[in-house]
């Protein structure tokens, strides 16, 4: 049997978070963010935090909490609970930490860990970021990484309601 327990080491509080990113930007690493509710995994998250992961020496990912995915998609999101959801993208090799927050958006956690990357997938402008701004004013910088066409949590559940 390999050793797991890594997976959970992977995983943080916010004042944990906050405290591991201090001693990373202590030893000069550079760290990197990115966030979502990373709902039912699939191709495009694995772009997407691939590329992220590419930018720095460090890859955390923020995790929408269950209530928070709720405010943002509806009653009957999310599919997989945010321990699991945490469990499986801990388990990734490109990920290096895993901290889940509570509010609609990671505002407040990017203030608090100020990555010197912040990484967003879609259409956007850096001005529509959140956190953007906070990040750059301390000199960080923003990527914007495409979406993979075709592949999406909604897209996965209507085809699945198509089967039941």
């Amino acid at each position: 049997m390999k050793a797991t327990g890594f997976i959970e080491q992977k995983t943080f509080t916010r004042d944990e978070i906050e405290k591991q990113v201090l001693r990373w930007k202590f030893f000069g690493k550079q760290i990197v963010f990115t966030n979502g509710c990373f709902d039912i995994l699939h191709q495009g998250h694995i772009y997407s935090l691939t590329q992220a992961a590419q930018e720095a020496d460090i890859l955390i990912v923020g995790l929408n909490s269950d209530s928070s995915v709720k405010k943002l998609k509806g009653s009957d999101r999310p599919v997989n609970d945010e321990k699991s959801r945490s469990i499986i993208l801990a388990s990734l090799i490109m990920v290096d930490a895993v901290v889940i927050f509570e509010e609609e958006t990671p505002l407040e956690l990017i203030k608090a860990i100020l990555p010197n990357v912040l990484v967003k997938g879609g259409d956007y402008s850096p001005e529509e970021i959140v956190g953007a701004k906070e990040v750059m004013d301390a000199g960080g910088k923003v990527v914007i990484n495409p979406i993979i066409d075709g592949y999406s949590t909604t897209s996965i559940i209507q085809k699945l309601v198509k089967f039941i």
